[in-house]
């Protein structure tokens, strides 16, 4: 083969770089391109290349230094079977090819011979141009290297390397190193833009259309950076050729390596502007994904199906992960088939607004709920379904999901990150989704019958099974205000209390002042009157240190029984903020439900500075006031005693502490935020009158 002086390849060389004209350069490359209609599925062509590429890459630095090479096994590639059928359509053109490269590389005139591959691969699309081109190269440098790999262990490979001159290039090494080193730039470079390229045939026109401006762009650099490639292929391969002729004289230059670097150069400016491309196209074919995956969420929760997995698929497995749950009870992955034809609970909240408590007291109605299989109000499932801010890094956020994750026993999402963009659009915008968390119930065949069923669950428990709308209806059908109603069973003995006939009250605040005066005098007057009388303290709404400090006085004082844990204070109080939601749900108002008036009452009492109490026999009449009002009931006995004998003692008490209201109140109403929002008037339970709307924002981090 004849070999071009090196002086007179650089002066080519510079000519090219200093006087092309990439308008003309890029319209001449356009007149080669006719693309017939196969189509050649070039990604396992593309991998191997950058196998062989960056296994001889690894392999130089020991080989050119006399270093043993350490032979990784042979692993089977998984795209062998789609390999062969690209070689069989292409395998007569990449030999081609690379004689041609092996042939005109040393030309010195790189434009034609670059011309004249393209003129070759006409019939092709770009990013098959560039791939088989691309392989034709590494067909000859892999096969250079495996010789000098081979040469000093096996007679064969010595022998072929002789003849090849390899010999005594790997004896003569000391120019070889800033050679390899702007070889291996140019061969990332390469690399980078020929995977760029395959990537933008490889976008699915389901989601983006070839016509897209993001696409048009794109196809505008694909010329250049195509033919700036097989400029650099064949470069590397003139470099491959001076490789063996170091020992007759061709050095190399500081001019061959300016030469390399500024190819390297031209092919990372391209690069910038592919990746630019590829990622706005990443981002229309993503925007049109989740829009197809949102509108799909759409369709299959409000069409019939026979069961719920097809609606749980795709909100679950969307990157088709076989085991997209955690089963907190085994700890084990488990799949979507776990739900199948079940009653199933999503319980979707963020990590910053799901409460100890609310974890505690649902651990136990789910446990409960499992005592007994056969139950029908447990043939339900529970899953939780963590919405992550996508903005705070996940290694941030994982261990608090970690903890949280550790005391569920039900299922949940194994990987947050995983919830497509589409599925998270959905929970908030159509099943309204904001901060605090929501328990949308599906029946066995997906169907959403209840967009929140926490008030259900916090009021009634398992015994709102199935947890549909029509269901809540049903119970407060059957249900009247009281103190079974109010109380649940927050203690052990409320309801012996109750079958006793007992006195019962419940009282909040957290003015120990107040306290102290009002049980002392409570006790004395249900002693006076002969009275069985039962008093327990139930703190405050989002109880913290305080009321733990009130419990701890009232306990140290012995002043009267209390709720010794503040998850069950919490407990006490969610129910009633969830029984004016539900009632609020169902257009029940203060002026027209009376379970909402006494409701509201309680709420309106606990908003304020002050305590109060609710005093109920058994579960008959009740009497309930604020704390100022309720003391100086009891302290004022003279004054309703005689209406006592004809209608009772607490209906008296009731209408006295009625009679002690101020014809001037100031009335609070604290609601937290809920999916559900605010309504946007609220009537006051003591008077009526609608009560004026301020937004108020706390932080009570006690």
């Amino acid at each position: 083969m004849a070999m071009v002086p090196r002086k007179m390849q650089s002066r080519a060389t510079r000519n090219i770089f200093s006087a092309s004209d990439d308008t003309t350069m890029t319209k001449n490359v356009r007149a080669t391109h006719a693309p017939d209609d196969r189509h050649v599925e070039v990604r396992p062509l593309l991998n191997v290349v950058q196998d062989i590429l960056h296994r001889v890459a690894s392999l130089i630095p020991d080989i050119v230094q006399g270093k043993p090479v350490q032979t990784g096994a042979v692993e089977d590639s998984n795209h062998q079977s789609d390999l062969a059928e690209v070689l069989d359509i292409s395998y007569y053109t990449i030999n081609q090819i690379s004689c041609e490269i092996c042939c005109k590389c040393s030309s010195g005139d790189g434009h034609a011979t670059t011309m004249g591959i393209l003129s070759m691969l006409s019939g092709y699309s770009w990013d098959a141009k560039v791939v088989i081109a691309l392989a034709a190269f590494a067909a000859n440098f892999g096969e250079f290297w495996l010789v000098a790999q081979l040469y000093a262990t096996n007679r064969l490979a010595k022998s072929v390397a002789k003849l090849k001159h390899i010999h005594e290039t790997l004896e003569q090494v000391d120019d070889l190193g800033l050679k390899f080193e702007t070889i291996n730039n140019l061969f990332k470079a390469m690399l980078d833009v020929t995977n760029y390229i395959v990537q933008f045939h490889e976008l699915p026109s389901r989601y983006i259309h070839p016509e897209a401006p993001e696409m048009l762009t794109a196809s505008i650099l694909f010329p250049g950076a195509v033919y700036w490639t097989i400029r650099s292929i064949l470069f590397c391969a003139s470099h491959l050729l001076d490789i063996t002729g170091l020992a007759h004289g061709y050095m190399t230059t500081i001019t061959e390596s300016w030469e390399l670097s500024s190819l390297a150069h031209k092919l990372d400016n391209l690069n910038g502007h592919l990746r630019k491309q590829i990622t706005l196209c990443h981002l229309h074919l993503d925007d049109n994904k989740q829009r197809e995956a949102f509108e799909t969420l759409q369709l299959l929760f409000e069409t019939s199906h026979q069961d719920n997995l097809k609606a749980l698929k795709a909100m679950f497995c969307s990157n088709n992960d076989p085991l997209p749950l955690f089963d907190g009870s085994s700890k084990q992955r488990v799949s979507i088939e776990v739900l199948r034809r079940k009653i199933v609970l999503l319980y979707i909240s963020d990590l910053q607004n799901v409460s100890d408590q609310e974890l505690v007291i649902f651990e136990q109605m789910y446990i409960e709920s499992r005592q007994d299989s056969t139950r029908l109000e447990s043939q339900y499932e529970l899953v939780w379904i963590p919405v992550v801010d996508k903005g705070i890094p996940w290694t941030e956020l994982k261990p608090k999901f970690d903890m949280v994750q550790s005391t569920m026993s039900w299922y949940s999402v194994y990987d947050p990150t995983a919830l497509e963009p589409a599925t998270i659009r959905y929970i908030k915008e159509v099943w309204l989704f904001k901060a605090k968390p929501i328990l949308v119930v599906l029946d066995p065949l997906g169907k959403v019958v209840n967009l929140n069923a926490l008030p259900m669950m916090w009021i009634w428990g398992s015994l709102a099974y199935p947890f549909s709308i029509s269901k809540e209806e049903a119970l407060w059908n059957n249900e009247k205000w009281g103190l079974v109603l109010l109380a649940d069973s927050i203690d052990p003995s409320l309801l012996y209390w109750i079958s006793e006939g007992k006195y019962i009250c419940l009282y909040g605040g957290d003015d120990m002042d107040w306290i102290r005066k009002f049980t002392r005098t409570a006790y004395a007057l249900a002693a006076a009157l002969q009275l069985p009388l039962e008093m327990i303290y139930v703190g405050k709404s989002n109880p913290g240190k305080k009321v733990q400090e009130t419990i701890n006085a009232i306990q140290a004082e012995k002043l009267s029984n209390v709720l010794p844990d503040l998850a069950i204070i919490w407990f006490f109080w969610v129910r009633l903020e969830s029984m004016w939601h539900s009632k609020s749900q169902h257009s029940k108002t203060v002026e027209n439900d009376n379970i909402m008036h006494e409701v509201m009452r309680i709420l309106t009492y606990d908003s304020g500075d002050s305590g109060w109490a609710v005093i109920s026999e058994g579960t008959g009449s009740m009497a309930q006031g604020k704390g100022d009002a309720f003391l100086r009931c009891l302290n004022e006995r003279e004054q309703w005693k005689d209406t006592a004998k004809d209608i009772g003692i607490l209906p008296a008490m009731a209408d006295y502490i009625q009679g002690l209201q101020a014809p001037h109140h100031c009335n609070r109403l604290i609601l937290p935020g809920s999916s559900g929002g605010v309504p946007d008037s609220v009537v006051c339970a003591e008077c009526g009158k609608t009560m004026e709307k301020f937004y108020m924002y706390r932080c009570c981090n006690e």
